[in-house]
């Protein structure tokens, strides 16, 4: 398990470099998705690689307290109802689904900067909910599958 901090300065210092660059890279993958290659995908998952180096580095109990399991659920169900929000706030509006043109009444831009927008904000519902799926997924191997809570009793326990 995963639960202990690392003890190499190294490590330690290197983690807390690179971590913030990328999360920023990430932010920016999602933000350009829709100009250049890149999007939402792969920008959650950048994401989630910097949650979990922070695992790898300052043990599961350390990185749980900052990203429990239920901001992990409320990130993931946010990230799909902005997806789905904007999908049906075009149906409401008169269009398809996703049809961002139907948007520029109520944002009072032109059809051009309406599609852009709404692209950005379907991008950044897409980056929540992957980052949080694949913490998710990581921490359940991580833990055994076992609930957070439980995993931090059950391995306190083992490592005394």
């Amino acid at each position: 398990m995963m639960t202990k901090q690392s003890d190499d300065v190294i490590v330690k210092t290197l983690s807390r470099l690179l971590i913030p660059f990328m999360q920023i890279y990430a932010l920016y993958v999602i933000a350009h998705g829709h100009y250049s290659p890149g999007g939402g995908f792969q920008g959650g998952v950048i994401l989630a690689a910097s949650l979990i180096l922070l695992v790898i580095t300052y043990g599961l109990d350390n990185t749980l307290r900052r990203m429990n399991e239920k901001l992990n659920v409320i990130m993931c169900s946010g990230g799909v109802f902005i997806y789905a929000g904007i999908g049906v706030l075009c149906l409401i509006l008169g269009g398809n689904f996703l049809d961002y043109a139907k948007l520029s009444p109520l944002l009072g831009v032109g059809i051009a900067q309406a599609r852009s927008l709404g692209i950005l904000g379907v991008e950044v519902g897409v980056g929540m909910a992957v980052m949080a799926v694949m913490v998710s997924i990581f921490l359940d191997v991580a833990t055994g599958g076992l609930p957070s809570v439980d995993a931090l009793e059950k391995t306190s326990r083992d490592n005394d």
